[in-house]
């Protein structure tokens, strides 16, 4: 079966709004959720840095990565540095969820969202944007 010619293009798109909509959705919460919930998202995740502003900021960065990581990748704007942003994120949620696997057969239960998703946004690191997008997708 022959597919038309911009349909490599086509599959970007649809994976890029899929998973950009989902992380607009799942950010969401976090960034107004404020100072609290970004302390805490960076205690959870990153369980080793000091309390206060350090927390806040790595926390927030989260948020942002997540929610505005999720427009960005709808949009195909800044398109390599957005899958970088979202699989550090991944790459972190991935790492605390690790203490929540007793064996082989609960890992895709209890880890395998975040590294799925980091497979992913390091595989549209490396494929690009696609044809649809705004800007220059870089």
């Amino acid at each position: 079966m022959k597919f038309p010619k911009y349909s490599t293009d086509l599959g970007l798109l649809i994976a890029r709004a899929g998973i950009g909509v989902m992380f607009i959705l799942h950010g969401y919460p976090k960034i107004i959720g404020g100072v609290d919930r970004w302390e805490g998202l960076a205690q959870y995740g990153l369980p080793f840095l000091p309390e206060g502003i350090i927390s806040i900021a790595f926390g927030l960065a989260a948020a942002v990565a997540e929610f505005g990581g999720g427009i960005l990748l709808v949009l195909g704007l800044y398109h390599r540095i957005t899958c970088s942003a979202l699989a550090i994120t991944m790459a972190v949620a991935f790492s605390t969820k690790l203490s929540a696997v007793s064996g082989i057969g609960n890992f895709a239960k209890e880890a395998g969202w975040p590294l799925e998703l980091l497979i992913v946004f390091v595989a549209l690191l490396f494929t690009g944007p696609g044809r649809y997008r705004i800007g220059n997708g870089n």
